[in-house]
């Protein structure tokens, strides 16, 4: 499901993805063209690290998101607090296939329109 999403943003929004740390080469930054914000992230992380039990490494992908639904999907399975990120305004999704792709490529849509404006 990784590459499909990675596929999905080159094609709807023309974005690559970017590997910027050493000590996570699998890790992808997606970035808004028009102003360098991130809008996604992809991860391999300790299911520890997550708040969940065992060590094994789980893809994740951090979305920006509204603050008034990022409650209602903490609620729902496949869901986390957004790791190293701001919680208020990102969440976090298990990419194990317990959430639809569907659901995916429409929070990629939202976090990608909320960081469209102002350049930084």
């Amino acid at each position: 499901m990784i590459q499909q999403i990675l596929d999905y943003a080159r094609e709807t929004y023309q974005t690559e993805p970017e590997y910027l740390w050493v000590r996570m080469p699998e890790a992808a930054v997606l970035r808004n063209a028009e102003n360098d914000k991130w809008y996604a992230v992809m991860m391999k992380i300790s299911k520890d690290k997550l708040g969940m039990k065992g060590k094994e490494l789980v893809w994740i992908l951090d979305l920006k998101c509204e603050p008034m639904l990022i409650g209602s999907l903490l609620e729902m399975d496949g869901y986390l607090p957004a790791y190293h990120m701001n919680k208020m305004h990102w969440i976090g999704v298990l990419m194990d296939g317990t959430v639809r792709k569907e659901q995916i490529l429409e929070l990629l849509d939202l976090s990608y329109h909320l960081t469209e404006g102002r350049k930084t």
